[in-house]
């Protein structure tokens, strides 16, 4: 905290064993936990809250104010969970009047070149990818992989547990469990090796992957899938948890890359 080389705004709050390493800026309005590291040339912004025991590494920009010509200079924040991993020149935007706030969850990895934009909502365990592009107001849920320089466009959703391949352009919503791969942007399986590191049972796999058959591999619509998917699927976490992401979808989701919808 003693670091000569380093600016510090006088009302910043910082934990005392914080480590800030030189040639860092720290502006006010922000907030930063014990045990967090900050590498040298990271810019701090306003409205930056930055968890405990966090990584930020060299060129990263957290809380810039929002590339967004709405933005009319309200206050609001950034949020970066406990634990989370901000690799080498990743840019995190603040909220806008939208939701006031961008979120990034605990026990993340974000990795170099990724940005994450305003009013964006990313769970925890989450892993960003290399030069990852996400646009505004995208939800991401726990446990989701985005693969190196994907391009998310805005106000997507991309459910728990889902695994999205490299270069992708993710254009519509991606649900939760699923591999998603190839062009444009389809449903490739159900994410069973990451679901299995997570303690998922073979019960759980068994019942997503029967979910997902309905959804994806029969000459079912979407609302013929969903009454089939209640109707001969008992009530369960897993089955809610697809039920409800799909209802809730303001894009559409993503098809099956064998389906005509697809092509």
């Amino acid at each position: 905290m003693n670091q000569p080389l380093a600016y510090i705004h006088p009302e910043a709050k910082i934990a005392q064993n914080v480590v800030v390493e030189p040639f860092v800026t720290i502006h006010k309005n922000v907030e930063i936990g014990e045990g967090t590291w900050i590498g040298s040339n990271a810019v701090i912004m306003e409205g930056a809250r930055i968890g405990r025991n966090c990584k930020i590494f060299p060129g990263a920009v957290i809380s810039s104010v929002p590339q967004d010509l709405k933005f009319a200079g309200e206050v609001t924040t950034a949020y970066i969970g406990d634990n989370t991993v901000i690799r080498e020149f990743v840019t995190v935007s603040r909220g806008t009047i939208d939701k006031m706030k961008t979120i990034i969850g605990s026990n993340c990895l974000v990795m170099a070149y990724a940005h994450v934009a305003h009013d964006c909502n990313v769970g925890n365990s989450c892993i960003i990818g290399n030069a990852v592009q996400m646009a505004g107001h995208v939800d991401v849920g726990d446990y989701a992989i985005i693969s190196a320089t994907s391009a998310v466009h805005q106000f997507v959703k991309i459910g728990a547990h889902a695994f999205i391949s490299g270069g992708s352009h993710v254009l519509k919503d991606v649900p939760p469990f699923v591999k998603a791969a190839r062009e444009p942007l389809s449903y490739a399986g159900i994410n069973s090796v990451g679901m299995r590191r997570r303690g998922f049972v073979s019960e759980q796999i068994n019942e997503i992957q029967q979910i997902y058959r309905i959804l994806f591999m029969s000459s079912l619509n979407n609302t013929q899938a969903l009454d089939t998917i209640e109707l001969e699927l008992p009530p369960s976490r897993e089955r809610d948890e697809v039920t409800n992401f799909l209802r809730g979808s303001g894009r559409g989701i993503i098809r099956s890359y064998f389906s005509k919808d697809a092509n």
